[in-house]
């Protein structure tokens, strides 16, 4: 037994390097023979360098420091700490991951880094209160739907709504759905399937922690003739909210030009109208929610053409008026 835990002593020391050093947070030889006898392990002053030069050569990144010792530590990895602090924040914003399996990725995002960095990413953790999906097969069905669209297969699937007593409200009473998967899109902090519907030569999306029961089917997916672009299909959706495709033009004040581009993309085209405005015009699945967002700049935006979204905007302007006034 001894002499099995010997042949593993270059990646106990690995491991140990890894796990309790960084530029901070260093060790030397005789601190690495003690956490080694930790485990079992003997070990020299001189094997230990050796050791060492053997882990650079494999290339892990142990850099050395001198002061009254000579000090050891990992110097740089896969992930720096910045790029962790950012997987950590998108994971807990995340509204599709459960509170619980954000918890599961948070600690294994620790483990890429040292103890002492792990901390730090530790603090910044807020996901208990934080809005989060209830269901836990979501990551299974993300799974699913990568292996169908490889396999260029079919899906069926449930689907459901919360109701108002927060119980499961299923779709077509409980039957099952059939689509040719296209992508998955991550909008509006949730995870969408987005799927090709031949009959309209249109595209339909559905929240994937809303579907249930999905399995592949034997048969191929049915695809446009045109390839799919999911950025320009986020860029006409609002909230994941559908509607007819029209192009619209649109007026803004100056002030909201960052709010345009974060919107449409830098290459929306946009053209002065004036000292204080500037017209864009592109193609919008024209949805109350898409009103909505107009009507949020109050005067600052405006609606030009065509004059059937420009009366669906007054008639919703209108309605959240009445519904103000109703006694």
């Amino acid at each position: 037994m001894k002499q099995a835990q010997q042949k593993l002593k270059l990646m106990y020391l690995a491991k140990i390097l890894t796990e309790e050093t960084d530029e901070e947070n260093t060790m030397t030889v005789p601190q690495m023979i003690g956490e080694l006898a930790k485990v079992g392990i003997s070990a020299e002053r001189k094997s230990i360098y050796d050791d060492l030069e053997q882990l650079q050569l494999f290339g892990l990144d142990i850099c050395s420091r001198k002061s009254r010792t000579t000090d050891y530590y990992v110097a740089s990895r896969d992930f720096e700490l910045p790029e962790l602090k950012l997987l950590v924040d998108s994971v807990q914003s995340a509204k599709f991951i459960t509170r619980k399996k954000s918890m599961e990725l948070i600690s294994k995002i620790e483990k890429l880094t040292s103890h002492e960095n792990a901390k730090k990413l530790h603090r910044q953790v807020f996901v208990t209160n934080r809005v989060k999906t209830l269901n836990e097969q979501i990551y299974y069905n993300v799974d699913k739907i990568h292996d169908a669209i490889a396999a260029n297969r079919q899906i069926k699937f449930r689907y459901f709504n919360i109701g108002i007593d927060k119980q499961k409200e299923y779709r077509k009473d409980g039957g099952f759905y059939t689509e040719s998967p296209v992508a998955l899109s991550w909008d509006d902090e949730n995870y969408y399937m987005i799927a090709y519907k031949k009959k309209y030569d249109s595209y339909v999306h559905y929240r994937v922690d809303k579907m249930e029961a999905i399995c592949e089917t034997e048969e191929e997916r049915v695809l446009s003739d045109t390839p799919f672009d999911l950025s320009e299909y986020s860029k006409t959706m609002f909230q994941m909210f559908g509607g007819e495709e029209t192009d619209v033009s649109m007026e803004f004040h100056n002030s909201l030009i960052g709010v345009v581009y974060d919107r449409f993309g830098l290459d929306v085209p946009v053209l002065k109208t004036g000292d204080e405005h500037f017209l864009c015009r592109t193609k919008i699945a024209v949805s109350p929610q898409f009103l909505s967002w107009i009507m949020s700049f109050g005067s600052k935006a405006k609606i030009i053409s065509p004059q059937r979204v420009v009366d669906e905007i007054c008639n919703l302007a209108a309605a959240v008026k009445d519904n103000y006034l109703e006694k």
